[in-house]
């Protein structure tokens, strides 16, 4: 008995020990199995699976709504005044130090956003140290692969032209610290690396730490970089700083300001167009005449990658193959240290923390009253399922476009195959826009609230608890789906939120970055 039991123990250990081997042998042989699916080019996995809609009886309604005038009226008339204005501006006399203690290197990583608040850290901390700034050193992103630095991204002249009353900064070391690279550190330890600045660290500790070494040697290189400067209980002068940087120094280079204008232009003034065809809306051409908020149009920052789905353990309709291809990227990438995979979809929904698809932000637009003829500029990079898991929003919104529909090739040719560089150009477009909104939290979602937020310009922030409640509930109707999410949002339209405790002075300006009326 002992033994028949010790045979059948170990013949089940062999046929798991196999079916591991397969699973982790299988991308080897099917290598675009687990691929991620991008919007250009849809893997087989996605022509298995292709997911279907998820809100099918709210879909069906939404497809042929009718938005009353009055409400689109109201949905794009601008903010009325807060009573906050941005005041940081400068003092109008300088504070430049007589001298110099020396000066000062960051290596920024991340992406374009991360980046730009880590150069407005930057200008702060040498202020801090009263040092000289040299241009922050932008990493290579290990994700984009996009190499862009600093000159290619912002306009260098502008930037330093903008600070000079403030701190000093030089567009590169001169030769007696021309040693002083990325290379040279990569290579061994050096003292004038500092490689231990804590998250939001102090102003006293940039003084006790970083200080005694541009004394010494004249240079100090913080790596990494990116938070490590507080955003409580610093003067108001740095606070201050901080906002100029971001909100008036750091503006593109001219070629993305460019093209960035050419798609404004496009989508406020495009031509009649005829409309995708299997729409059964728009028939024949479309003029400025027949469409509410004529001249007008949305941004729509659609953040759903493949990082987000599968480190969000969410399930998104793809099936079993799609659960397993998420589940093996969160075991590779993060080795399953996932705090979402201990919970149920369900539980994650109601807790807001799974991220909108493109099915979800298109109901969510129509609910709040964008009709079918709004002009919808969609800001992303890679879209997680493809052409397929964004053909809802498609049917939903016919007349969207994004930067590939609405430029030429020629046109993008400078920013083909640089990630930061797209980025910057949605950024541009972004910030031109009547209203924007983001489908989930994230850096640039976060840089383009606080921004418009200065600027006292219309930006929906989703309700996402809300939002995930009303998404599980498969038998609520579409009038009263419309009911509940117009409620939901009517005190997230851009209205000034006062920053708290640890919360990013790029993201809530006020009370730091703006004054009272």
């Amino acid at each position: 008995m002992k033994l028949l039991y010790n045979n059948h123990h170990q013949n089940r250990t062999q046929r798991m020990a196999l079916a591991g081997l397969f699973v982790i042998l299988l991308p080897i042989f099917v290598p675009n199995l687990f691929e991620p699916l991008g919007r250009a080019s849809p893997t087989m996995f996605s022509e298995w699976n292709a997911p279907k809609p998820r809100h099918s009886s709210l879909l069906k309604i939404a497809l042929h709504r009718q938005i009353p005038t009055e409400q689109q009226s109201e949905l794009w008339s601008p903010l009325v005044s807060q009573e906050w204005r941005p005041c940081a501006e400068s003092t109008g006399t300088s504070s430049l130090p007589t001298k110099s203690r020396g000066y000062v290197q960051v290596f920024l990583d991340g992406g374009l956003n991360q980046q730009r608040m880590g150069i407005c850290d930057a200008v702060a901390v040498a202020k801090i140290l009263n040092a000289t700034l040299v241009l922050p050193h932008l990493e290579v992103n290990p994700v984009w692969r996009d190499s862009s630095s600093f000159t290619d991204i912002f306009d260098v002249d502008h930037f330093i032209s903008s600070l000079r009353d403030e701190i000093s900064i030089v567009k590169e070391l001169p030769s007696e610290y021309s040693w002083s690279s990325r290379e040279y550190y990569a290579t061994g330890i050096r003292d004038t690396r500092i490689k231990t600045a804590p998250v939001h660290a102090s102003a006293n500790w940039y003084l006790e730490n970083v200080l005694p070494i541009l004394q010494s040697y004249g240079i100090a290189a913080i790596a990494p970089f990116s938070h490590r400067l507080a955003f409580d209980n610093l003067p108001t002068n740095i606070q201050h700083l901080r906002c100029k940087v971001n909100f008036q120094a750091l503006v593109f280079v001219p070629h993305i300001r460019k093209l960035g204008e050419t798609i404004v232009h496009r989508l406020r003034h495009p031509p009649g167009k005829l409309q995708a065809s299997g729409t059964e809306f728009h028939k024949g051409r479309i003029g400025d005449s027949e469409v509410t908020g004529a001249g007008k149009f949305t941004v729509l920052h659609l953040r759903f990658d493949k990082d987000m789905a599968a480190h969000s353990a969410c399930d998104f309709g793809g099936g079993k193959a799609e659960k397993l291809a998420l589940a093996k990227y969160r075991q590779v990438i993060w080795q399953g240290r996932v705090l979402n995979s201990q919970f149920t979809d369900e539980e994650l929904r109601n807790q807001g923390r799974c991220p909108l698809t493109p099915e979800e932000i298109g109901l969510l637009l129509a609910a709040l009253g964008f009709n079918n003829g709004t002009r919808l500029y969609l800001a992303s990079h890679k879209v997680y399922g493809g052409e397929v898991r964004i053909s809802t929003l498609q049917k939903l919104f016919p007349l969207m476009e994004d930067k590939k529909s609405i430029a030429s090739a020629e046109e993008l040719a400078k920013i083909e195959g640089k990630a930061s560089l797209s980025a910057a150009v949605d950024y541009y477009v972004s910030m031109q826009s009547d209203i924007f909104i983001s489908a989930s939290p994230g850096n640039m979602h976060n840089a383009l609230v606080g921004h418009r937020a200065y600027l006292n310009l219309k930006t929906i922030r989703p309700n996402m608890t809300l939002l995930g409640k009303l998404f599980l509930n498969k038998s609520m109707g579409w009038t009263e789906f419309q009911h509940a999410v117009r409620n939901g949002h009517k005190n997230r339209l851009g209205h000034i939120r006062l920053r708290k405790t640890k919360q990013s002075i790029y993201t809530y300006p006020a009370p730091d970055c703006m004054c009272q009326s």
